[in-house]
């Protein structure tokens, strides 16, 4: 825990997807609210079929949902958002001709049935 996904639509052809992974990960261990780096999964899915409002424009979007353990308080949550809206921000610069989106959304997960395993990588 927690589960980042970024989705994004594919016409933000030059983005370093790994680069900004990699950026929100140290952003969600800089929050102090994990309690190890391990536990950070992020992944990112990049979208050819979407739309984006009605009009016949260029626009893109980039949208981080961050799923965390219940808990935590809604000002912790607004910080989390904040703070990976910025990293998006600094990544994705704006394009001339491209009207982009960034948001984030934090989701609470369901503390009691989580299940978590975790295989360390064996000796052979």
């Amino acid at each position: 825990m927690p589960h980042l996904n970024l989705e994004y639509s594919d016409n933000l052809a030059d983005l370093n997807v790994d680069l900004l992974l990699m950026r929100l990960n140290h952003t969600l261990v800089g929050s102090g609210q994990f309690a190890d780096e391990l536990d950070i999964k992020s992944r990112a899915q990049a979208f050819a079929h979407y739309r984006v409002g009605t009009a016949p424009l260029e626009r893109a979007f980039a949208h981080v949902r961050l799923a965390i353990l219940s808990g935590r308080s809604a000002q912790v949550k607004k910080q989390l958002s904040a703070s990976l809206l910025e990293v998006l921000s600094e990544v994705i610069a704006a394009r001339e001709g491209l009207d982009i989106q960034l948001c984030v959304e934090v989701q609470d997960i369901d503390r009691e049935p989580y299940a978590k395993l975790h295989l360390p990588a064996g000796e052979r």
